[in-house]
């Protein structure tokens, strides 16, 4: 495998600097992420049952799936952000677009399905701890049912809105069961017909279990994805033969490049020879919710800016080191700190070199 290219302050600051003057549009599954910190020492007993009775000291609430990969585009300063989807017609829906609209994303093309339900991830967790064992069990709203036609083909129609003022299309696939959520196949396979017409337009897709169903699109599935590991367990990893040749056989199937995450290890991405890309390594706790949507996020900008392949899973790289650094929330990094963190990546390669 061939070492990524160098990457210099200049390069990145190039780079950064177009992100500004970028639309990106990002087509999905939104969720609203829900917090309830609730303070363990004043937990009651109830009357009713005899459980605990936690108390909610703080409710918190953000856009979670696709809404976390348009925070982080946010929050590297994206220029224009339009959300591509439905919700339900229910107060989690009004929290999600309020939410959306303070990040100066338009959501005039995520439509309202009165006979679906937003989506949404409700966590309680314990506010004196903020590290992931402090989050309790966890409560997921998800619609089990297909999608109707008639909302696919409202979804496809705001999709061709949104990409006549794209530079790039991110599609958030975060709903496990076929057709249920927003990307279906029908809208995958419209996607596909939009990227074959639309070459000057980045289209990336990254998708909790149907990777490998898209056709034209750069996809990030992981390691294990890429070699059909379905249940990893703890501390495994995938040798670089096995990993190769998943890689030469996922980009033949897909017909676009990958780029394969590695956890701290970085990526491993085809153009269409395979690059390692190094992560970046950080010390103290970490919390991965919402880093590779964070990676996403940067890897997009990035190439929608100019950037190569490797060049732009460095900066997805660069961004997920600062995200996960951020505890008992879905972090984002902003633009000016990733001077810093690529000079601790230099300087981690330099101390590597034998």
């Amino acid at each position: 495998m061939k070492p990524i290219p160098p990457m210099t302050q200049d390069r990145l600051r190039e780079l950064t600097d177009r992100f500004p003057s970028l639309r990106i549009a990002v087509i999905g599954d939104f969720f609203l992420d829900k917090y309830l910190d609730c303070d363990p020492r004043i937990a009651e007993k109830s009357v009713e049952s005899g459980r605990t009775a936690h108390q909610v000291m703080r409710v918190r609430h953000s856009p979670g799936a696709a809404g976390t990969v348009v925070q982080n585009l946010a929050a590297l300063d994206a220029g224009a952000l339009h959300a591509v989807g439905f919700t339900g017609d229910d107060g989690e829906a009004c929290d999600l677009r309020k939410d959306l609209h303070a990040l100066g994303c338009s959501t005039d093309l995520l439509l309202t399905a009165p006979d679906r339900m937003t989506m949404q991830y409700l966590k309680p967790r314990n506010l004196t701890d903020a590290t992931l064992a402090g989050e309790h069990e966890r409560y997921d709203t998800k619609n089990r049912t297909a999608t109707p036609a008639e909302l696919e083909d409202r979804i496809i129609a705001a999709f061709d809105r949104a990409l006549a003022r794209a530079d790039a299309v991110i599609v958030a696939d975060q709903v496990e069961a076929d057709d249920c959520g927003a990307v279906t196949a029908r809208v995958r396979a419209a996607l596909s017909e939009r990227a074959r017409a639309h070459p000057g337009v980045v289209f990336f897709a990254d998708s909790r279990t149907h990777i490998g169903r898209f056709r034209g699109l750069i996809i990030k599935p992981n390691q294990f994805e890429v070699a059909g590991v379905a249940q990893p367990l703890p501390g495994m990893e995938v040798d670089a033969d096995t990993l190769r040749a998943g890689l030469r056989r996922l980009r033949d199937e897909v017909g676009a490049p990958v780029i394969a995450t590695r956890g701290e290890k970085g990526a491993i991405v085809t153009d269409p020879e395979p690059t390692v890309v190094p992560g970046v390594r950080v010390d103290g706790p970490t919390d991965t919710t919402g880093a590779g949507d964070s990676m996403t996020a940067g890897c997009v900008l990035a190439l929608a800016a100019g950037a190569s392949l490797p060049e732009a899973a460095l900066v997805g790289c660069l961004v997920a080191s600062i995200t996960i650094q951020q505890l008992a929330t879905t972090g984002t990094a902003r633009r000016d700190e990733l001077p810093d963190r690529l000079g601790l990546w230099l300087t981690q390669q330099q101390e590597a070199q034998p």
